[in-house]
């Protein structure tokens, strides 16, 4: 499904995305054969209006089954010129989308499934919140997969974590210049041992 946007005044009351969306994906329709099909929403996460993932269950004639993940892509603007407020692009696990960001308490709800494309999304949601779960330490040191390359020309790899408050930056400790790494937490990147230099005193 491609695009949809809409002015505020079309969400029917909904003052953000997720409550808006989990709307959309609760429903019940009656088929031709008197069968009623629906959704209902378990869980959602969509923080800053941003991308939206839920566990959406599948009910037939009253009975749930499936659980499975939707994932809508979130366009956002208050300050919108042409109406175009609110927009969103909705699309299952199954078709592996590139976010993968969904919150754990949203996987943990999800049924098995054997669809390549799901378990490859599921498995990359699992390994960004590993990845931000790790913790950094003021002075830590560390290493990126591959160099990095900066709007300033510089090429590094290795990282002195610095930080500012809730700041995180990074200095390189062969310039000695500060950085900022996009999505730093969910990069592979690792902590490299400090060798410590034990003095000894002698009589």
């Amino acid at each position: 499904m491609g695009w949809l946007f809409m002015p505020f005044t079309s969400m029917g009351g909904h003052k953000t995305a997720k409550s808006y969306l989990d709307a959309q994906l609760t429903y019940e329709n009656t088929l031709e054969d008197g069968t009623k099909r629906g959704l209902r929403v378990l869980a959602s996460s969509c923080p800053g209006n941003r991308t939206y993932y839920a566990a959406a269950q599948e009910i037939v004639d009253g009975i749930a089954g499936n659980v499975f993940a939707v994932v809508c892509l979130v366009r956002w603007n208050p300050r919108s010129r042409d109406g175009h407020q609110f927009g969103y692009k909705d699309m299952t696990e199954n078709m592996g989308p590139c976010e993968a960001d969904c919150p754990a308490a949203i996987l943990d709800l999800l049924s098995p499934t054997e669809h390549e494309y799901a378990l490859d999304w599921r498995a990359r949601c699992r390994a960004n919140l590993a990845h931000r779960a790790r913790k950094l330490a003021d002075g830590d040191r560390i290493r990126l997969p591959e160099p990095v390359t900066f709007t300033d020309g510089n090429v590094a790899q290795e990282f002195v974590v610095c930080k500012r408050g809730r700041r995180l930056v990074l200095r390189d400790p062969q310039n000695g210049c500060f950085y900022r790494i996009s999505r730093l937490m969910t990069r592979a990147w690792v902590v490299v041992p400090v060798t410590k230099i034990h003095k000894t005193l002698f009589a």
